[in-house]
């Protein structure tokens, strides 16, 4: 790779790069584990000296240091694979001297906006992306008397006056942390009859050249992801396509594939609520979350998000991914064991399988779930606003009901979250084998008179994949997890029918593919045998997750040995059974060790 027009960063030396895109290694480097990769990171390619023998975690906190991005708005992925594990190092997870490793930042859906008048005032204020420059002046109006009336503002970026209607988002630029603006009050027309005639005049107030100086700078943008971090569940993003005018064609309608599925009333209000805002002009505006497109869609107001759109051709690795990842060369996910354009059909298999407390899902009912995924149904929608690198194309993919949160469980420590709601978030991703569960896909919502804390489980395009191998908890390190499950959560475990299941996501249209049904048929084993043997969340998920990147699991061990154990042409079934007995000793053993 040719080092030229590239960017040199030094996290590890002071020297410069040498020809050709080299790097020397700090005298501290065995020769033998200093190892040269490539970050990229929105478009640009930076070379980095790293030790094979460095953690993810390390080379997360490297970047903080040299670009200023705060480790857990960091995501890495090399070779088609995030890497997830903190404490793995690059060498578990094949990193090798030449690779491209590329770095998905989770940044803030708040704009920081600088404001600076003519006569030296300074203002600074947080909005939401989705707002257009005459909220702006709104914002301008109520905290300086100079300019109340609305019509005499002229907002500046840059020297060239900006449209009321134009959106925050719209005039971020790449990789801005702080915008920042001059307000002026505007030219003023005044026409006078003289004679037969009128004069014409223009007051004008203080104008600039377009080179306005602040602290001695020319007015720039600028950025620091880790200055501020105004973090809520799902995030807005800057880099989205330029909204385009009403008369622009939309479309988005449920994907019904049975015809005897009745839709509940819950998916028809969020599906015509969001008809109704793309109705009435407001576009859809790209999620800064995750390493995919998602697209929050606003009501008819404008003001309040209704929905989440999930196309699968932008999933990660996918043809119009916009988060620049490479495609996929084997159609293998970031998870392994998950495909690439499979990620809606979980999001939605997650909510159907997500039974009611009181009893199973039916086929067409309202009930809330057990955990509270939010409704979630496949759409089809066209619209420009979408990553549409040529024409305009219908996309089909996932739509979730939008959720009111108070931000989400990587803002503020576990031990403040009810035991109950912990432990409903752990039976569905135990029983889904979960490969995709951090603290920051956990909202966090405030109920009831007394503010009780709700867990609301959202992006679930990682649940039931064709092996454990990557399947991660987060809340597996929560006080939370190592107390036992109420008896009521028992009960409900108990009723779980993982055949009736598999029927109920093929009558909605997704014949699972027989090693994700395998998955789903072992996991709910494995809960079950669990709890009737005492086993807390945090034993039955050291079961089921890798201690080590390297290091099968428990259950991948159970799931050989009955490999081993059966003919080649045995039945499912028969190889099922032979799972059961196997993990019964399994189970036992551990129970017994640890009573």
């Amino acid at each position: 790779m040719s080092s030229a027009g590239v960017a040199a960063l030094s996290p590890v030396h002071s020297e410069p790069l040498l020809t050709g895109g080299n790097c020397p290694a700090m005298s501290c480097m065995s020769s033998s584990e200093s190892i040269l990769i490539y970050l990229s990171v929105s478009g640009s390619t930076t070379p980095m000296s790293v030790l094979e023998s460095d953690s993810i975690e390390s080379v997360k906190l490297r970047i903080q240091t040299y670009k200023g991005f705060v480790v857990k708005k960091q995501k890495l992925v090399c070779g088609g694979r995030e890497l997830a594990r903190s404490n793995s190092i690059l060498r578990e997870y094949g990193v090798s001297d030449g690779n491209v490793m590329h770095l998905v930042l989770r940044l803030s859906d708040l704009q920081e906006i600088n404001v600076r008048t003519n006569c030296g005032k300074e203002l600074t204020f947080h909005v939401e992306r989705g707002k257009d420059v005459g909220y702006v002046k709104q914002k301008i109006a109520k905290n300086s008397k100079e300019f109340v009336d609305l019509e005499e503002q002229e907002v500046v970026l840059d020297g060239k006056p900006l449209e009321d209607q134009k959106l925050i988002d719209d005039i971020c630029k790449q990789n801005d942390g702080v915008l920042h603006l001059l307000v002026r009050k505007s030219a003023k027309l005044r026409a006078r009859p003289v004679e037969k005639n009128f004069e014409l005049s223009i007051v004008a107030s203080h104008v600039d050249d377009g080179k306005k100086e602040i602290d001695g700078e020319n007015v720039k943008q600028q950025y620091d992801a880790g200055e501020q971090e105004f973090s809520r569940g799902y995030k807005v993003d800057e880099m989205i396509e330029p909204r385009k005018p009403l008369d622009r064609e939309f479309g988005l309608e449920p994907v019904i594939v049975n015809p005897k599925i009745e839709l509940p009333s819950v998916i028809w209000d969020m599906v015509d609520e969001t008809v109704e805002g793309l109705e009435s002009g407001n576009h859809p505006i790209r999620s800064m979350e995750g390493t995919g497109g998602a697209y929050f869609m606003l009501d008819s107001s404008g003001k309040k998000y209704v929905s989440v759109f999930k196309p699968i051709d932008e999933e990660p690795m996918a043809v119009n991914n916009p988060r620049g990842l490479p495609l996929s060369l084997d159609g293998e996910g970031l998870k392994k064991g998950t495909r690439v354009g499979e990620g809606a059909f979980r999001e939605v298999a997650a909510y159907l399988l997500d039974h009611p407390k009181g009893g199973r899902r039916m086929l067409y009912g309202d009930g809330k779930g057990f955990a509270g995924v939010p409704p979630t149904f496949i759409v089809k929608c066209f619209h420009r606003g979408f990553n549409n690198p040529e024409d305009v194309m219908v996309k089909i993919g996932s739509l979730q009901k939008f959720m009111e949160n108070d931000g989400s469980c990587e803002d503020m420590g576990p031990g403040a979250f009810p035991t109950e709601e912990v432990h409903k978030i752990s039976v569905l991703d135990l029983r889904l084998a979960n490969a995709d569960r951090h603290a920051g896909n956990i909202l966090l919502s405030k109920e009831g008179e007394g503010g009780q804390t709700m867990l609301i489980p959202i992006d679930h395009g990682y649940c039931l994949p064709e092996s454990f191998e990557d399947v991660t908890f987060d809340w597996l390190y929560w006080p939370q997890a190592r107390k036992p499950y109420a008896e009521e959560v028992v009960d409900y475990i108990k009723s779980l029918d993982t055949e009736e299941d598999i029927a109920l996501l093929k009558f909605h249209g997704w014949e699972m593919p027989p090693k994700c049904a395998r998955t789903l048929r072992i996991s709910t084993m494995l809960l079950k045998k669990g709890v009737e043997r005492g086993l807390t969340p945090f034993d039955i998920g050291s079961i089921m997750c890798r201690k080590t990147l390297n290091k099968e699991s428990v259950i991948e061990e159970i799931v050989e040995e009955a490999n081993d154990s059966v003919l080649p042409d045995s039945s499912e079934d028969a190889f099922l059974e032979t799972v059961s007995e196997i993990m019964d000793r399994r189970l036992d053993e551990i129970a017994d060790s640890l009573s």
